[in-house]
């Protein structure tokens, strides 16, 4: 979903104390639950967007932002989410996710 640039950036920042959540996140987050039938990646997607946004967790948002365009989720979709998420979750968290997607947009 991010590439295999992010995975290998991942995998080289593990430490001794890290290596654990970094598997643990891999083998279930990665593995199991992005490889359950029954939604594609872009749903997957679309609804990581909107639970990051929920949550107010700009980093993974920001890299989920790229996920779903890799995905083929479309910049127009990905505003409808957060226009969504601005009545659900409010005004201040879909300004942040907006000013973040942009972000990454322009890069």
């Amino acid at each position: 979903m991010l590439g295999d640039a992010y995975v290998d950036a991942s995998l080289a920042a593990v430490t001794d104390f890290s290596r654990d959540l970094q598997q643990y996140v891999t083998q279930y987050c990665w593995g199991d639950i992005w490889n359950r039938p029954g939604l594609s990646l872009r749903e997957r997607s679309l609804l990581n967007l909107a639970m990051l946004t929920a949550l107010n967790r700009g980093h993974e948002f920001k890299a989920h932002v790229r996920g779903a365009l890799n995905n083929g989720v479309t910049k127009d979709e990905i505003k409808e989410v957060l226009m969504q998420t601005a009545f659900y979750c409010g005004g201040p968290a879909a300004l942040e996710s907006f000013r973040l997607a942009a972000e990454v947009f322009d890069a």
